[in-house]
């Protein structure tokens, strides 16, 4: 398994400028692509075991992540 972080924009491929753009004029957006950041460093320190967590509280952290992805990409692709 790896232990490298899903930054948002590694985990949607050439939406880097689209990511930025909206977060600067959508605070809706903006919101929701920092709790993915926030969510993504904290699965990533229990991953890494620099702040412990059990299985099952580690899966229902990265379903969250997932989730928002989910939104994010939706947001996007609706734009």
């Amino acid at each position: 398994m790896s232990h490298t972080p899903h930054e948002l924009a590694e985990a949607l491929p050439g939406e880097a400028a689209n990511i930025s753009a909206r977060k600067a004029s959508d605070p809706h957006f903006a919101r929701l692509a920092e709790e993915y950041h926030t969510l993504n460093r904290e699965i990533h320190r229990g991953e890494t075991n620099v702040e412990p967590m059990d299985d099952l509280r580690l899966e229902t952290l990265k379903k969250k992540r997932l989730a928002l992805l989910d939104e994010i990409k939706g947001m996007l692709a609706a734009a």
